[in-house]
């Protein structure tokens, strides 16, 4: 099932969780992620192409959402903001928590861009055809979201998806936990060779921007 999504990256000073959650409920949000780069997953892998870097992700869902104004609204708050309308799948649905607890997870958050040299139809067929259960199947992930994007807010670049995998928290420092791979050296290599022969076909080996984030969730009260 896909849902209509607006997908926010964030760079700026941490926002407190209630002023995220009064800005998004203004601007008619009913659920809001947030995926925050801070200091249980500081020990992740981090790359970065946009400038200035992200340190947050916020996903909001509703039927008036009011992108534009939400986006408006965190720039007040001292937000660098860069947002995209997408539709969501879950191929992996993630865990659920009560609202405002943090998920048991490390939730990298990448921002995707689409080779030059691929049609956007032939890109998006790869990445929802193969390479998802090429990552699925090699990785040691429990949760799996995509976001494949439609549109750019104004005065936002152009990228292909956002993809959000969890991961346990072992897999920080552990590239078994992280891969799944059972401590076993060999099932390791054999998991990164193929993860990363898709992930060249993809062209998610470059141009990439890949954020540790701890991930956090609320469904808004109906108005």
């Amino acid at each position: 099932m896909l849902t209509r999504s607006l997908v926010l990256a964030l760079s700026g000073p941490l926002l407190a969780h209630e002023a995220l959650l009064r800005a998004a409920s203004s601007y008619g949000a009913r659920t809001v992620q947030l995926g925050v780069s801070d200091e249980p997953v500081a020990a992740g892998l981090r790359l970065t192409v946009l400038d200035p870097p992200v340190d947050a992700f916020v996903v909001v869902t509703g039927d008036d959402v009011d992108g534009t104004g939400l986006a408006a609204a965190l720039t007040d708050l001292g937000q660098v903001v860069r947002g995209w309308w997408a539709e969501t799948a879950e191929p992996l649905p993630p865990r659920e928590v009560p609202d405002g607890e943090r998920l048991d997870a490390l939730a990298n958050v990448a921002v995707l861009r689409r080779p030059a040299d691929q049609s956007e139809e032939e890109w998006v067929r790869f990445w929802k055809d193969f390479h998802t259960r090429v990552a699925i199947e090699t990785q040691g992930s429990f949760g799996y979201v995509q976001h494949r994007v439609l549109e750019p807010l104004p005065g936002s670049p152009e990228v292909a998806a956002v993809v959000e995998e969890h991961f346990p928290m072992a897999g920080l420092v552990d590239l078994h936990a992280f891969y799944g791979s059972g401590g076993d050296d060999a099932e390791l290599g054999r998991r990164l060779e193929r993860l990363m022969e898709s992930v060249s076909r993809l062209g998610a080996d470059r141009d990439l921007d890949l954020v540790p984030t701890s991930r956090y969730r609320w469904t808004l009260a109906q108005p």
